[in-house]
């Protein structure tokens, strides 16, 4: 197969992101252009796709670093074909809770106790994570410290990266360290996003199949400890006093 030039290059890379409609990665695309046309040398290829974006602006768009999307701005209709989430056979977020709760303690390690606390009653939207856990320190520790909150906010639908990253943040008032819990099915630009705020605001991400029998829990950035409003700490554990006293010694016992 004899190689391609420039133009057909950018022909054919234009192709492969139309036919990845949640995006390809750069490093990815070439590779599919050298397995295409293999006696192109890679130089070549490189040369032509670097700026897709700005050379083919009407066919491919770059959203985030390395990124490339297909510009479907042209074609709504086909855009909402594309992305329109089924509507059957959905799971309930709450089934996740628990065995989200239990990974945390569990794997992660980074709690002592954790519980699920959606749906308990608070009824703040400021301040009603899904998953509540402690890391306080043990009867073996010989160094005693402050214990810690921690929060989590989980969300099957891979749509709603922002709803779930602002809540997740609004929990850093009153937990040391907060998690965005995402569907590993979310799209390579809202993931490439998301990722990028919460390294930036130091927010854990993790990503799960949306299975409960095996949800998979993958931590992909750490959260980061920061030191939380006292005030909004001590309003927080009274409203869990309040509701359920149990839940609150567990907790804090």
């Amino acid at each position: 197969m004899a190689k391609i030039g420039h133009k057909q290059i950018r022909d054919v890379a234009c192709n492969i992101v139309r036919d990845n409609p949640g995006g390809i990665r750069y490093s990815e695309l070439v590779r599919a252009i050298q397995h295409l046309h293999p006696e192109t040398p890679i130089n070549t290829i490189h040369g032509s796709v670097w700026d897709l974006a700005e050379k083919a602006p009407n066919k491919v768009r770059k959203p985030s670093r390395g990124l490339f999307v297909p510009n479907l701005e042209q074609d709504e209709s086909e855009s909402n074909e594309d992305f329109a989430e089924p509507i059957v056979n959905r799971v309930r977020e709450s089934e996740f809770y628990q065995p989200f709760a239990d990974w945390l303690v569990n794997d992660l390690d980074d709690a002592t106790i954790a519980v699920p606390l959606g749906g308990a009653g608070i009824q703040r939207k400021w301040g009603t994570p899904d998953i509540v856990g402690v890391y306080k320190p043990r009867a073996s520790h010989r160094i005693r410290f402050n214990l810690e909150i921690l929060a989590a906010e989980i969300k099957i639908d891979p749509q709603q990266p922002v709803v779930a990253f602002g809540q997740a943040a609004a929990y850093r008032l009153f937990a040391s360290k907060s998690y965005v819990v995402m569907p590993d099915s979310i799209s390579e630009e809202d993931y490439s996003r998301l990722e990028a705020l919460c390294m930036l605001y130091g927010i854990g991400l993790v990503l799960f199949n949306p299975q409960p029998a095996a949800p998979n829990f993958t931590i992909k950035v750490r959260a980061q400890r920061a030191s939380p409003d006292m005030f909004y700490v001590n309003a927080f554990a009274e409203r869990i006093y309040e509701i359920d006293r149990t839940v609150f010694d567990e907790l804090f016992g």
